[in-house]
């Protein structure tokens, strides 16, 4: 009997052997591993070539004018302020007076104004489309376009007096103290008259210039009182 086990025993052995070989055959083999490459984050950022519009700066250098096609601005019916950037709230640096034609070398992609080059300056400087005292000759869009990236710095009026004020010439009404925060505005940079609502004469309190960046106050009202703004 123990010999016919260890002939059972060694046939079972012998099978289990074989198995295992043909398992080992069978079995694919694995892939070669791979060596990634790694890209540092200087690397993955490629250099991203763009074309940039020019701002408008007052240090704006501007391209050759050569090649440019031929475009005036003429001021008709009265002057013309030339302004240092496109738009109304930057400061006047000169006037193209009536009858005056200027060589306009840009305009602003944004708004209906041009660059020119002032009369009898090496300098340049941004008059308005949007007027009746400019008459234009010439294609402006085949002109170079520029945006702002020199924005205007805002003026402020403050009314530290009790009356309402009438500001002139453009016909807005400023609360009076007591309206705080209404009795402060925003005016574009140029030249302004301001009266007493709160009188029947309507007297003259100020008669004023101010400039970007400004902040001016109305301390008088028309009875000659005098109050200061808080703090």
């Amino acid at each position: 009997m123990v010999k016919y086990r260890n002939i059972f025993q060694f046939f079972l052995l012998a099978a289990l052997t074989q198995s295992c070989a043909q398992f080992q055959i069978n079995t694919p083999a694995l892939p070669t591993p791979r060596t990634i490459e790694t890209v540092s984050p200087e690397e993955f950022n490629p250099t991203v070539t763009a074309t940039v519009i020019s701002s408008a700066t007052p240090t704006l250098e501007m391209a050759p004018t050569t090649s440019l096609p031929k475009v005036t601005i003429t001021a008709v019916k009265g002057n013309l302020n030339i302004r240092r950037g496109p738009d109304l709230a930057y400061n006047p640096i000169a006037v193209l007076y009536e009858g005056t034609r200027a060589k306009v070398i840009a305009h602003d992609v944004l708004t209906k104004w041009a660059q020119i080059e002032i009369p009898n300056s090496d300098k340049t400087g941004w008059v308005s489309l949007m007027t009746n005292y400019s008459s234009v000759e010439g294609d402006l869009d085949a002109l170079p376009g520029f945006t702002t990236t020199d924005w205007p710095v805002i003026a402020y009026l403050r009314n530290c007096t009790h009356h309402q004020m009438l500001v002139m010439p453009v016909e807005i009404t400023l609360p009076s103290s007591y309206g705080a925060p209404e009795n402060e505005i925003w005016l574009n940079p140029g030249h302004y008259v301001v009266y007493d609502l709160d009188m029947p004469d309507l007297p003259e309190v100020k008669n004023f210039d101010i400039r970007e960046g400004q902040t001016i106050e109305l301390v008088d009202d028309g009875t000659g009182e005098h109050r200061l703004c808080p703090k």
